[in-house]
C-alpha cells in the first residue's frame, strides 16, 4: 500500500509539472516563459519516467505464478534425518540455525531496495498452515501460499534441490517443535526505488519458474555428486557461473575464484569448511556461508571437492 500511494504522489507531481507548464505559457517575459516551460517539460519527464518504472516493477512484483502441486509427504525418519541435512547446510544459511527466521536478506546489499525478511519455518511460523504442496512451490519457485514472490528465495537456487530432498526438507519441518516467534507482516517489501530498479530490469533475474522433476544423483563422494550439491548451495551467486571467481553487476559479496581448492588436499578442504580458516591461516568471510556447509558430513564435503578439483574451466 505505501508503495501505490507513493506512485500516486508521483502521477500527481508530474499533472501538478505539466499544469505549471501550461501556466508558464501565460508569462509576459518570453525568456522567463520558455524557462518555465522547459523546466516543468524536464521535470515532467522525469517524474513520468520513474513512475512508468515503479508501476512496471509493480506488474513484475506480481506477475510471478505457478500451480501448487498435489503432494502429501510421508514423515519416515530417512526422510526426517535427510531433510535436517539439507535444512542445517543449506536453509540455515538464511533462516538461522534453529530455523526460526528474523532476519533482514537485504541488510547485505549495497543498496536499500527494500525489506526482505526470512520467515520463521517452525510450526510457530505460518508454514504449520499450509499444504505441503504450497512448501514445495515455495521452495521450488519462490512463491508463498497466498501467491506472492518470495524475492530472495526466488534469486537463490533452492529451485535445484531434488523433488526427493525438497520433500524431505518438508518432512523435517513438519517435525520440528514451535520455536521463536511469527514472522509478522508481508516477508517481501521493495520499496519505491526497488520497484523501480525491478522495473528497470537493474535486479538480478529471479530463477525461472519450473514444473520439471528433479533427481539427485546416488549419494557419495564423487564429482558427480559434488556438482548436485553445488547445483543448489549458492556458490555459483558469490563465486560466478564457472567458480572462477564473482564478477561486477551481480548480488554482493563477490567471492574468490575456487580454483584454488585444487591446491589444497581433501582435509584442508574439509577444515576449511567446518573451521572458517583456510590452509594459509586466512579468515573466511562471514558473508561466506561456511558454517552451514561445514555441517554436511564427509562425503558431501568430499563430493564437492572433487568436484571442485575436477572442473574443467570454459
Amino acid at each position: 500500500m505505501p508503495n501505490i500511494v507513493g506512485l500516486i504522489v508521483l502521477v500527481a507531481i508530474a499533472a501538478f509539472m505539466v499544469w505549471m507548464g501550461t501556466r508558464a505559457l501565460k508569462v509576459q517575459s518570453r525568456a522567463m516563459r520558455w524557462s518555465g516551460v522547459g523546466l516543468a517539460a524536464v521535470l515532467t519527464i522525469a517524474v513520468s519516467s520513474v513512475s512508468a518504472l515503479i508501476a512496471t516493477g509493480l506488474v513484475k512484483q506480481n506477475g510471478r505464478a505457478a500451480p501448487v502441486p498435489s503432494l502429501k509427504v510421508e514423515l519416515t525418519s530417512e526422510r526426517i534425518a535427510r531433510g535436517k541435512a539439507v535444512a542445517d547446510s543449506f536453509c540455515s544459511g538464511c533462516h538461522a540455525t534453529a530455523l526460526t527466521g528474523g532476519g533482514n536478506l537485504a541488510k547485505d546489499l549495497p543498496i536499500d531496495i527494500g525489506s526482505f525478511v526470512a520467515a520463521n519455518l517452525t510450526p510457530a511460523g505460518a508454514l504449520k498452515q499450509w499444504a505441503d504442496g504450497e512448501i514445495f512451490r515455495a521452495i521450488r519457485n519462490g512463491i508463498d501460499a497466498n501467491g506472492s514472490w518470495l524475492v530472495i528465495m526466488s534469486f537463490t537456487n533452492a529451485s535445484r534441490l531434488s523433488d526427493d530432498d525438497t520433500a524431505a526438507v518438508i518432512a523435517y519441518l513438519r517435525s520440528l517443535p514451535a520455536a521463536g516467534v511469527p514472522t509478522p507482516g508481508q516477508l517481501d517489501r521493495f520499496n519505491l526505488l526497488g520497484l523501480a530498479m525491478l522495473g528497470a530490469g537493474l535486479l538480478p533475474e529471479a530463477k525461472p519458474v519450473t514444473a520439471m522433476r528433479i533427481a539427485a544423483p546416488s549419494k557419495g563422494p564423487t564429482a558427480q555428486y559434488g556438482e548436485y550439491l553445488l547445483s543448489y548451495q549458492d556458490c555459483r551467486e558469490c563465486h560466478g557461473r564457472d567458480l572462477g571467481g564473482g564478477v561486477p553487476g551481480q548480488l554482493p559479496p563477490l567471492g574468490p575464484d575456487l580454483g584454488v581448492v585444487r591446491q589444497w588436499t581433501l582435509g584442508e578442504f574439509v577444515t576449511t569448511m567446518r573451521s572458517g580458516v583456510d590452509p594459509h591461516g586466512h579468515q573466511l568471510d562471514e558473508q561466506m556461508p561456511w558454517r552451514p556447509i561445514g555441517r554436511m558430513d564427509d562425503d558431501e564435503l568430499a563430493a564437492m571437492y572433487q568436484y571442485l578439483v575436477r572442473q574443467q574451466r570454459p
